[in-house]
């Protein structure tokens, strides 16, 4: 039999104690006698520290301290502080062998026998660097969130405790809201509401919202330390602890001020653009109504002066004929007024001083307003003189004034004013720049809505009642201020009467040239004449593509004795011309397929400068003309069609 093998023997305590402690390489742990020196060394040191047992026994501890910590005195003094309390517990920068830095957690625990020896300590080391450097990165990562929020200035980032009191306040609350951190601290954040929000209980909701819901967010008023008002964007979040504590709340304001106006004005300049484009589509619209209306006027009024003159004799049907003749005149009015909204009537501006025109209308207009009316005019000494067409803007004052009267049905006061104003360059009325005369007529009557003063201006629109307005006076008045080269501008409230301003640019502003006089033109010679003609049959040829205004044009002119050649088109008109040396006289429409008017007029000068020409058009566009083709505007009675053939045919 093999021998037995010998019974294992327990280790003794002191054995297993030393077994512990060298099995642990997380720690250093290791003992010093009563001086400081290394007397025994486990592999957790060696591994902390980078000595060997062998080169590290016998060497004072100090070692492994810094050499500031040596200098303070720090090893003795642990020493010192470990045997007067029985423990030393400190933490800090310890040296490695390789002269490196680690973060340390060190306790030295004195050593003593039963009698009260001291026999040396017990020192245990952690290396805690992994965690000092999250400290420290951590740390750094605080410091520059709160040195980014502190460098915000375009938002204000601030806490709130659980009931709302301002615990801290950066750069933007500061200059968003206008407090010192000083001044609002502690301060509950319902000061920044405006009283009637407070009132209504505005931040204890938004408080709530967030409590529940962990976020409120809102646009409104808010007040800054000086009592100003600005538009706000605020968001409001819960902070919860990881037990779910409410800690307190994040709250972002965003002054949106600037960017609400921005848009704002954004909105209304798409809204003014909008209207402009809807106004120009009703002005193309409106003259070309009123241009097709005035040829089926040219055709009624022509063949009602003829049928008048057929029948003086007969007294009923001379009052019809009256009648229906005025109430054709009436629809000439209307048109004057369509083309007048559509920019597109035909101007002869002049020279005008507006205290000596209002002045010669000022019995015109008393009489118009009534007695209830008071009429006050304003006008500086300086004030300058403005190219206008005379007639228009007599129509144009007239037109506000009554519009004026009829806001006030019991009587009032209305001013008329003008100053001179110089119009900057960027200026909201989108005018061009230079010296202009701005014209004022306010009343004292009820004043518009901001629906109705919006629709003011439109076309046919009209507060009155049934047959009282055509609704086209303002557009009248703002077509031809735009024609002019100015603006028509409206300001009113309700219960606060309304103010209608009208620009004008002065005669020194662009000032267009003014139309000349319509010269006489000799039968023989083609030179200018101002006498009058003798009454002579005329053959004269008509041109016009509209078949019933060519036929009321020719009947009125073989109704005064001469002689008519019709043609609907301009290159007939022309080839007869090239055939027919015995025209006297060529009238001719101007808005007319493939050659216009007067394209063939220019023609005709061209190869028989002799020949007395008239353009005769209703059309809505402004026509310059040279001085040898009069114009006779559509639509005209025979009277007025007499006194052209007169003015345009002389003999010698």
């Amino acid at each position: 039999m093999p021998p037995s093998s010998p019974p294992l023997t327990p280790p003794l305590p002191e054995e297993r104690y030393r077994l512990l402690v060298e099995a642990v390489t997380d720690y250093a742990i290791f003992m010093l006698d009563p001086t400081g020196q290394v007397i025994s060394w486990n592999p957790g040191a060696q591994r902390c520290k980078g000595y060997r047992e062998t080169e590290i026994i016998g060497q004072h501890f100090s070692i492994f301290y810094t050499v500031s910590d040596q200098q303070a005195g720090l090893p003795k003094r642990a020493l010192s502080t470990a045997m007067s309390t029985g423990r030393f517990e400190h933490e800090g920068w310890r040296v490695r062998k390789d002269g490196s830095y680690f973060w340390a957690n060190v306790v030295i625990d004195p050593i003593w026998t039963h009698s009260g020896e001291l026999i040396g300590f017990a020192k245990v080391t952690r290396d805690l660097t992994e965690r000092k450097q999250a400290e420290a990165e951590l740390a750094k990562s605080e410091q520059q969130f709160r040195l980014l929020v502190q460098g915000v200035t375009d938002y204000a980032i601030f806490l709130l405790d659980p009931e709302g009191r301002v615990s801290n306040w950066n750069q933007g609350a500061q200059r968003i809201k206008g407090y010192l951190p000083e001044e609002i601290i502690g301060q509950h954040f319902s000061r920044f509401y405006t009283e009637e929000d407070r009132a209504k209980g505005e931040p204890e909701r938004g408080l709530s919202i967030a409590r529940t819901t962990g976020r409120f967010e809102k646009e409104g008023y808010r007040q800054r330390k000086d009592g100003s008002l600005f538009i706000a964007h605020v968001v409001i979040d819960a902070i919860y602890s990881d037990d779910d504590t409410l800690l307190g709340f994040a709250k972002i304001t965003r002054d949106i001020t600037q960017s609400r106006q921005t848009q704002q004005a954004l909105e209304q300049a798409r809204e003014a653009l909008f209207q402009s484009q809807k106004m120009e589509s009703l002005g193309q619209l409106t003259g070309g109504i009123a241009h097709d209306f005035n040829n089926l006027l040219m055709v009624i009024l022509g063949s009602l002066n003829i049928a008048a003159r057929h029948l003086r004799n007969d007294p009923k049907a001379t009052r019809l004929l009256d009648n229906a003749i005025k109430g054709a005149q009436r629809g000439v009015s209307l048109t004057q007024r369509m083309l007048a909204f559509s920019r597109s009537q035909e101007l002869r501006p002049e020279v005008l001083a507006i205290p000596t025109l209002v002045h010669d209308m000022a019995e015109m207009l008393q009489r118009t307003l009534g007695p209830q009316v008071e009429i006050e005019t304003r006008f500086p000494l300086g004030l300058d003189a403005i190219l206008a067409d005379a007639n228009q803007l007599e129509l144009a004052l007239l037109n506000l004034m009554v519009n004026a009267r009829d806001a006030m049905p019991n009587g009032g006061n209305i001013t008329l004013s003008a100053a001179n104003e110089l119009v900057s360059p960027n200026n909201t009325l989108a005018l061009t720049p230079g010296p202009y005369v701005r014209v004022v007529v306010t009343d004292t009557g009820a004043g518009m809505n901001k629906v109705t003063l919006a629709k003011a201006m439109e076309p046919f629109f009209t507060t009155k009642g049934p047959g009282e307005g055509t609704g086209l006076g303002l557009s009248m008045v703002h077509g031809m201020a735009e024609q002019l080269g100015g603006r028509l501008h409206i300001e009113s409230s309700p219960g606060q009467g309304t103010s209608v301003k009208l620009w004008l640019p002065t005669a020194q502003h662009e000032p267009g040239q003014a139309q000349s006089p319509n010269p006489t033109v000799s039968k023989q010679t083609g030179q200018a004449d101002q006498t009058e003609s003798k009454e002579q049959p005329l053959k004269v040829l008509v041109v016009d593509d509209d078949s019933l205004v060519l036929f009321s044009v020719a009947a009125m002119l073989e109704d005064l004795g001469h002689d008519v050649v019709e043609k609907d088109n301009a290159a007939d008109a022309y080839t007869l011309l090239e055939h027919d040396d015995t025209i006297d006289l060529v009238i001719t429409d101007h808005a007319m397929p493939q050659m216009t008017g007067a394209e063939l007029a220019e023609a005709v000068h061209q190869k028989w400068p002799s020949l007395p020409l008239i353009l005769a058009s209703g059309y809505t566009e402004q026509l310059q003309l040279p001085a040898y083709l009069p114009k006779l505007t559509k639509p005209f009675s025979q009277d007025t069609l007499m006194k052209a053939l007169c003015e345009v045919i002389v003999t010698d």
